[in-house]
């Protein structure tokens, strides 16, 4: 075998190609010519700028978890640096009424999931730019009810909170009126409340009463959803007066006139009135110690160019990947071995049908409407519970959705989107238990800034199946109810929840009560990393409650320490 033997020398010993090209040889062998290293010091590998400046504090990630601290500790007059990887949006310019255009609003970079059960990233649970995922998200704000921070106490299952519901009150209560949440007068469930929301309730969409009809057939109560989106004009701290929602819908692709309380246009201009440096399209790679272990400072990239900016304390913000995968690269606050584990993704299935009348599911605030009737179901076969909400969904989503759920291509899938129009949906949230099964690890594989992707297991386990289980035969029963035809379900997991949790001792959390991490004295973590149970309830409200906690928490300690 001849070619095969000429081949095998070739490779094991190349023969230097001859160049044919004239110019191409005379480059070649001027480029031979010169000596190993360039002496020009412009082609000299550029080393990190000193910083002789120490900023007080930085904080990673300017999301629910970043901007509300933020802006509290710029108001006490500390030294502060925000960095976000994502950049700094015009909502008037750069959010169109189209939400293929504004996918830029999504934490695009991959990120692989493992497990029986992969989550689906993107879109469905992280955003980039300044106001992270706030940009997007739906502007659900219902509190999180008091048995939500207990469950092992009530149930043997799970993890309890460091802290219960009385801490994060009056910080619930202060957020409502700042964001300026639209909501019921009397909210039928959970603690009764000090005060009303500020705003009544945004209309309900179709969706919405068709919901309301369905369960008044089955004696279930409803009650419109309280909204971080206003209905009608209000004042807004730090920014002036904020305008009316246009109940165009399109609250997961940006909201382009400020109704939305997403961080940009509520807590972030609050923070840099008061001297907060905020700086976008900066993506942390680095974070530095010294010899006791101390944060000392954080190194990033800033439009292609590397920064380094030191500082006193670090607030790490990025949300329960990004913050894992951080606190993983740089081996930081891994001595409880818990920075990655209990991954938990809320359960929340929803449930579809067609119905004779006009809804338009485009129109009007997404989450219209909401039941917690089912937080503890008096038939349950699993500990905690979940809460029911009509959906509102834009064309490309829903269409994306029929077809990765009923196969539903070519001719079929037109055939059905003609109904569009006609088509509404209720989803739940519920209780996600933490598992050993599921975690987020470094894969080998690296993105394109040459970073280790995060990849993430998640597997379903038996109390989430029978949670799901007994959501759906709920939701099919109220669309029967309401007269929906062609009932079907979209099984679906939503939001990124713990990695980094919060506890009693280091033993088996990542952080103390105060977000403050056990083994790095000046590092505090504040997203929905520190979560230790799912909460059966939306998460930004609680986020931004506990992201205020934190701020109060550090004031206070520094304090101490000045006195």
């Amino acid at each position: 075998m001849p070619d095969e033997e000429v081949l095998e020398e070739g490779v094991l010993n190349p023969v230097k190609p001859e160049i044919q090209d004239p110019l191409l040889r005379e480059i070649i062998d001027e480029n031979q010519s010169k000596p190993a290293a360039s002496r020009d010091p412009l082609e000299q590998a550029a080393l990190l700028p000193e910083v002789e400046e120490t900023v007080d504090c930085v904080v990673i990630g300017t999301g629910a978890g970043g901007a509300p601290l933020l802006a509290r500790l710029a108001m006490a007059g500390l030294k502060v640096v925000a960095l976000e990887a994502g950049g700094w949006h015009d909502p008037t310019k750069d959010f169109a009424t189209d939400e293929k255009a504004q996918a830029f609003l999504f934490w695009n970079d991959e990120r692989l999931s493992a497990g029986k059960d992969p989550v689906a990233f993107g879109r469905n649970n992280s955003g980039t730019g300044v106001g992270g995922s706030t940009l997007h998200y739906t502007a659900y704000t219902p509190r999180a009810q008091d048995d939500d921070f207990h469950l092992h106490r009530d149930f043997g299952a799970g993890v309890d909170w460091p802290f219960g519901y009385n801490e994060l009150e009056p910080y619930y209560e202060e957020l409502e009126h700042f964001l300026g949440i639209s909501g019921p007068e009397n909210y039928p469930w959970g603690k009764a409340r000090k005060r009303s929301y500020p705003l009544a309730p945004l209309p309900l969409n179709g969706a919405a009463q068709l919901m309301q009809r369905g369960c008044a057939e089955l004696g279930i109560r409803t009650s419109p959803a309280a909204n971080a989106a206003l209905s009608a004009r209000y004042y807004q701290e730090g920014v002036g007066w904020r305008e009316a929602c246009t109940n165009r819908g399109f609250c997961q692709a940006g909201c382009n006139n400020g109704a939305k309380a997403s961080m940009d246009v509520t807590f972030l201009p609050l923070a840099a009135a008061h001297g907060a440096d905020i700086r976008p399209n900066s993506y942390v790679t680095e974070i530095e110690r010294n010899s006791s272990g101390h944060v000392t400072g954080v190194v990033y990239t800033q439009n292609g160019i590397q920064q380094r900016i030191k500082c006193r304390n670090l607030f790490l913000c990025a949300g329960a990947i990004e913050t894992p995968r951080l606190l993983l690269l740089n081996e930081l606050a891994l001595t409880s071995g818990q920075v990655g584990r209990n991954f938990m993704a809320h359960t929340g299935i929803q449930v579809w049908g067609t119905f004779a009348e006009d809804i338009r599911p485009y129109k009007g605030i997404p989450g219209s409407l909401i039941s917690e009737d089912t937080h503890r179901p008096k038939d349950a076969d699993f500990a905690g519970g979940y809460l029911l909400q009509s959906i509102g969904v834009m064309p490309v989503t829903f269409a994306s959705q029929a077809a990765r759920a009923r196969g539903l291509w070519g001719q079929a899938g037109r055939d059905y989107m003609r109904d569009y129009n006609h088509i509404a949906g209720i989803n739940i949230l519920g209780d996600c238990l933490p598992h050993a099964d599921n975690f987020l690890e470094l894969a080998e594989e690296k993105d394109a800034r040459g970073v280790a992707k995060p990849r993430v297991h998640f597997t379903a386990q038996p109390n989430e199946q029978r949670i799901t289980a007994h959501a759906e035969k709920v939701m099919r029963q109220i669309w029967e109810a309401a007269g929906a035809t062609d009932i079907w379900a979209f099984p679906r997991y939503a939001h990124t929840i713990g990695t980094a949790r919060m506890g009693l001792s280091g033993d088996d959390a990542v952080v103390d009560a105060n977000g403050r991490a056990f083994d790095v004295p000046n590092l505090y973590i504040c997203d929905n990393s520190v979560f230790p149970s799912a909460l059966a309830v939306n998460p930004a409200l609680t986020i931004m409650a506990v992201s205020l906690r934190t701020a109060d928490k550090f004031l206070e300690k520094e304090r101490r320490r000045d006195q």
